[in-house]
């Protein structure tokens, strides 16, 4: 299970769990709020690790018996909410798994923690189901709601939560985890923690990806090439990147990478902020044909284009707009 002392970055919200577990002042419902691969999970295990510790202590011992079924995922009063639906957690599963169980006292700990994961996906009926629950809890019941938006929620629900914001890690603290943890090369972890822009999860994926290499000559091909491309070749290549596992919204953000490139050295003629260095002339060239203005906007095309594919928008419309963007600039 690890302990808080593993985590990198996050330390306010480090610092905040600790201290309500030491001082015994913890709250009876919580909104980790992230970005997918931020560490949302991973704290709220922690966290409930810590909670439910024979030690006391703001730091899981990992050797106790609580914390060794915490470990193998089968402590009785540590509770990961689950839905059948892939994409909507139901009345049915609040009700079912969480206020049917809320009112029968912890098993064998000091409180009765659950976890819901991914709580944006709750439908209206769900919410204002939990919301009874939240608004009168026992007073050993611990909720955690892990969502990427918490605008999504009620308002009365966070209104009633205390909210954890998950913020960007910085790069240089991304970078020296993959070197030193997962012994990732220079080179590597260079585009990993530019890939990821401050999100952890992001940069293991990728540098964990057995074809990295794959990957990142499949995306420089491609934007060598892209002005001569049709953009039914370009969809087919960006299609097929999914061969290689990498979601398609991951292999967008490591193609902003190169744009970002450009506009960097654009801007400062400095190859040392390049992550691409190996195409530093393709960079110089880009460069020199294009303006800050259409750099800009093909950066922002990204970010809408992968909001669209968040919201399962047709995804060869929202390629060929996106790509026809890159092609005017």
């Amino acid at each position: 299970m690890g302990s808080f002392k593993d985590v990198v970055g996050h330390k306010d919200i480090i610092n905040y769990i600790r201290s309500a577990v030491e001082k015994d002042q913890v709250s009876h419902a919580y909104i980790l709020n992230g970005e997918r691969g931020a560490g949302k999970k991973l704290l709220a295990n922690l966290f409930a690790v810590s909670l439910q510790c024979e030690k006391g202590g703001p730091d899981p011992c990992n050797n106790c018996h609580s914390c060794r079924q915490a470990e193998s995922g089968n402590h009785p009063d540590i509770i990961r909410v689950t839905h059948e639906k892939p994409n909507s957690i139901s009345v049915d599963d609040i009700r079912e798994q969480v206020n049917n169980t809320i009112m029968i006292k912890p098993y064998q700990s000091p409180y009765k923690v659950y976890i819901i994961d991914h709580a944006d996906m709750m439908t209206p009926q769900a919410q204002n189901a939990l919301l009874k629950t939240i608004e009168e809890p026992p007073q050993y019941a611990v909720i955690m709601l892990l969502v990427e938006n918490a605008e999504i929620l009620l308002p009365t629900i966070n209104s009633r939560c205390v909210m954890l914001r998950l913020r960007y890690i910085k790069d240089v603290l991304i970078k020296k985890y993959l070197m030193e943890n997962l012994k990732v090369p220079d080179y590597k972890a260079d585009l990993c923690t530019a890939f990821a822009q401050g999100n952890m999860g992001h940069a293991i994926m990728l540098a964990n990806s057995e074809h990295f290499n794959e990957i990142r000559e499949e995306a420089v091909q491609m934007l060598r090439n892209i002005h001569e491309m049709e953009l039914s070749e370009i969809i087919e290549t960006v299609n097929r990147i999914t061969v290689y596992k990498v979601e398609i919204s991951d292999y967008l953000d490591i193609i902003m990478v190169w744009y970002r490139d450009v506009l960097l050295y654009k801007a400062t003629r400095d190859i040392e902020t390049v992550v691409f260095k190996d195409q530093i002339n393709y960079i110089k060239e880009q460069a020199k044909n294009s303006s800050y203005e259409g750099i800009q906007l093909i950066l922002s095309s990204f970010e809408r284009a992968k909001s669209r594919l968040k919201a399962n928008v047709n995804f060869e419309l929202t390629m060929e707009l996106l790509f026809l963007t890159i092609k005017e600039n």
